[in-house]
């Protein structure tokens, strides 16, 4: 059986010229395959591949256009580059009307091929990862990855660490930036354990009235207080048997805190007016936004509770440290937001999903469900991925730097050597700029 690991098909009946050509693309690190007729081509495109086409627009016997044709039929988001002469340039704008991605007019060095194809690539990258999630949003599998979308090194580390945690029993914390997706996780933790069809009762410790905190907690008998007319059940007894979330532990006040110890203790509660203990039986997951060890420090935090609900630990990244999964994510939102609303899905286009990536989004995922709801609704016209007015050059050059580095490094899997060559930069500035960016080697890896 013929190997499709490549990711460039040069096509065209010019020996020395597909010499040159599979040259050129190696030295820049591409994979490369050539074939010297339509046909021949064929043998390979028959068997998908995540590349690009690279193909002369006249040759004997069958031609270019329609090679392009039979590529589109079977697979319509194939980039499709095509090498013409002078007096073709009308056949490749019609070409480009059929479908194909770009052309490259004769006389050409085989560098000037470099730079669409990267671009090709990138398309091709990003549109056969949208295809994968769409495939695995529509699966209806219950799993991580569809919860959870992502697929950096940040993130697989994170579903790795649910996975581990979620058969036990052991208290969690869970610790991120604002909109990172700590509910999701407590979730998600909560439906692969082993108490899929139990109780989870979430918790906002910061919405929590302070008057009848307590109330609200543990429950009460009739008669515990002035207005209590009946017993009540609290939060916890809710749980009984399955999970609770406490959102935001670091807004509970301390004279609750030194309870939610001695209840995490025993694994039992007493109603407001009762001597009565309720035995519970849940699993106690905790999120933060802050740094729980500097409560400590401070003083509003108790680290007796600290050692309670941080028997393990998930650190969620923020969107800033996973700039690759944006887009993915971006398309998921869009798809949730539309069913949600009973419209139609918007189109995205591929471009508009790589330029998100550049965007800084302090709000996290929540701020980028924001975005995609309002582009649902008709309220923005497209994703404000790419620069806006007011952006400086330096800030829209900066951006545009961090994706090519950012691109280097993923394509040649953090070979830093490669990387460097290929940019045409030193070793030295190379790192200045990947520290300058937040850029990790080992995120590519």
């Amino acid at each position: 059986m013929m190997s499709n690991s490549f990711d460039v098909l040069f096509v065209d009946d010019e020996e020395h010229l597909r010499r040159a050509m599979r040259q050129t693309l190696e030295l820049a690190g591409h994979r490369v395959r050539t074939a010297s007729s339509v046909d021949e081509a064929l043998a390979f495109i028959s068997r998908p591949f995540p590349g690009v086409l690279v193909t002369d627009i006249r040759m004997p016997g069958r031609s270019g256009m329609e090679l392009l044709h039979h590529c589109l039929e079977i697979d319509a988001d194939l980039p499709v580059i095509f090498v013409t002469g002078h007096a073709d340039v009308t056949l490749a704008v019609e070409a480009m009307r059929a479908g194909a991605y770009d052309f490259i007019e004769k006389p050409f060095s085989p560098e000037q091929v470099l730079e669409p194809v990267g671009r090709a690539l990138e398309k091709r990258r990003l549109t056969l990862e949208v295809r994968a999630l769409r495939e695995a949003i529509t699966s209806r599998r219950d799993n991580l990855e569809t919860r959870l979308v992502g697929r950096s090194a940040a993130m697989v580390a994170v579903r790795e660490q649910m996975r581990a945690v979620a058969p036990s029993n052991a208290n969690l914390l869970i610790v991120g930036e604002t909109g990172t997706g700590k509910e999701v996780v407590a979730r998600a933790i909560h439906d692969i354990s082993h108490e899929r069809d139990r109780p989870f009762v979430a918790i906002n410790c910061s919405a929590l009235p302070a008057e009848m905190i307590e109330a609200e907690l543990f429950g009460y008998e009739a008669g515990a207080f002035a207005g209590a007319s009946r017993a009540r059940f609290g939060k916890f007894e809710h749980a009984r048997n399955g999970s609770i979330f406490f959102d935001g532990i670091e807004a509970m006040p301390m004279d609750v805190q030194a309870k939610l110890v001695r209840v995490l203790e025993d694994q039992s509660i007493t109603r407001l007016g009762s001597n009565e203990p309720i035995e519970l039986n849940v699993r106690f997951i905790a999120s933060s936004k802050l740094a729980l060890e500097e409560g400590v420090k401070q003083g509003w935090f108790r680290p007796d509770l600290l050692y309670q609900i941080n028997v393990a630990t998930i650190a969620l990244p923020s969107l800033a440290q996973r700039r690759e999964d944006i887009g993915l994510l971006y398309l998921a939102l869009i798809r949730d937001a539309a069913a949600r609303n009973n419209v139609a899905q918007p189109e995205i286009a591929s471009d508009d999903l790589a330029a998100l990536s550049a965007r800084d989004w302090p709000g996290n995922i929540r701020e980028l469900r924001n975005v995609a709801e309002r582009q649902v609704l008709g309220l923005i016209s497209h994703a404000p991925g790419k620069a806006q007015q007011g952006t400086s050059l330096s800030e829209r050059v900066a951006s545009y730097e961090r994706q090519v580095i950012s691109y280097e490094l993923r394509t040649r899997s953090g070979r830093l050597k490669e990387v460097y060559e290929n940019l045409g930069l030193s070793r030295k500035t190379l790192y200045e700029k990947m520290q300058k960016y937040g850029l990790d080697r080992k995120d590519y890896q």
